[in-house]
């Protein structure tokens, strides 16, 4: 894009571009990538957010107000984003893995001798358009390239086929539940906190889940340990009365491997299909951002299926 000349700007437009951009930075959008839509320089979107930070609205107006100098700079607001947003704390020596207030309190004051308190910090990250998030975790054995060719090449081949024989693709997933798990919200009392009573002993049971492209799921539950002989009991459940082919996708899990498995796909004359993802690739997996929401039900008012004579575990549907 081409950059703007500012000079031949009235102050007045100039003003409005300056609240303009802090605005946007402060709901989250990059300032680098706020600076570079208006064409201005890169140094520019760093100069406005520190003079904000001096003197409020009223330090982005073409003559400045008056007040104590600026405790921050725009390089070191620069390198301040570009540090929180794409280096961890480990490689500054720090025990912890997460951005903390008071880790980068510290890290102001080492790197630039800056003498904020942890309020300031926390505001001085707002104002760079950043939030206290929780994290997602990935292995350090992930391939990112890896992953990236099945999203854009290998993910769309497989819609493909599918839609070419009408198939249904499903992701598919395992994971425990206990009892004492909490998950879910409900409606309440606007500042009265909904008490939910459930029993104060600890069980667990596992669960396998395949989660439609559309949002529809299917899990079973099983007690004991997940192997080839548990897992085609889920698959049979899952194909009973399926009136189109099935796509799975899974993890590299050994049991989905296994001979018993195996021999099952190939008894269905293509009806079912297994395909895999990238290892150590859980966060493009439907089913696992879904586990959430079956854990939710509450894992001892399912178990209750267990405890009934002659009664095992079964294959449950919801729409989500």
């Amino acid at each position: 894009m081409k950059r703007r000349d500012a000079r031949a700007l009235d102050h007045k437009t100039l003003q409005e571009i300056r609240i303009r951009a802090v605005e946007r930075v402060q709901a989250g959008e990059s300032p680098e990538a706020v600076i570079q839509a208006l064409g201005f320089t890169r140094s520019c979107i760093y100069t406005w957010l520190a003079r904000y930070r001096s003197g409020g609205w009223g330090g982005l107006q073409a003559r400045a107000l008056k007040g104590r100098p600026m405790k921050i700079q725009a390089a070191q607001m620069r390198w301040l984003y570009r540090t929180v947003t794409g280096k961890s704390p480990l490689q500054f020596r720090f025990e912890f893995a997460l951005w903390t207030r008071e880790m980068i309190r510290v890290l102001l004051r080492e790197q630039f001798d800056l003498k904020l308190s942890v309020a300031s910090v926390g505001r001085l990250l707002k104002q760079l358009g950043l939030s206290c998030q929780r994290p997602l975790f990935r292995a350090m054995e992930q391939d990112p390239k890896r992953v990236r060719r099945w999203l854009k090449q290998e993910y769309p081949l497989i819609r493909r086929q599918a839609r070419a024989v009408g198939a249904d693709i499903y992701f598919g997933d395992e994971a425990g539940v206990r009892s004492d798990h909490h998950a879910g919200t409900t409606w309440g009392i606007k500042g009265q906190t909904p008490v939910v009573r459930s029993t104060g002993q600890r069980s667990s049971v596992n669960m396998i889940s395949a989660v439609s492209a559309r949002g529809h799921m299917r899990f079973m539950l099983a007690k004991g340990r997940v192997n080839g002989a548990v897992f085609v009991e889920f698959l049979k459940r899952l194909m009973h009365h399926a009136g189109q082919p099935i796509f799975l996708i899974l993890d590299g899990g050994s049991y989905h491997h296994s001979r018993l498995v195996k021999d099952y796909v190939a008894s269905l004359s293509g009806k079912l299909r297994l395909l895999f993802l990238p290892p150590y690739s859980p966060g493009i997996c439907l089913a696992g951002s879904r586990r959430g929401q079956v854990q939710g039900l509450g894992c001892a008012q399912m178990e209750q299926s267990f405890q009934e004579p002659g009664r095992g575990p079964e294959l449950l549907t919801t729409g989500l």
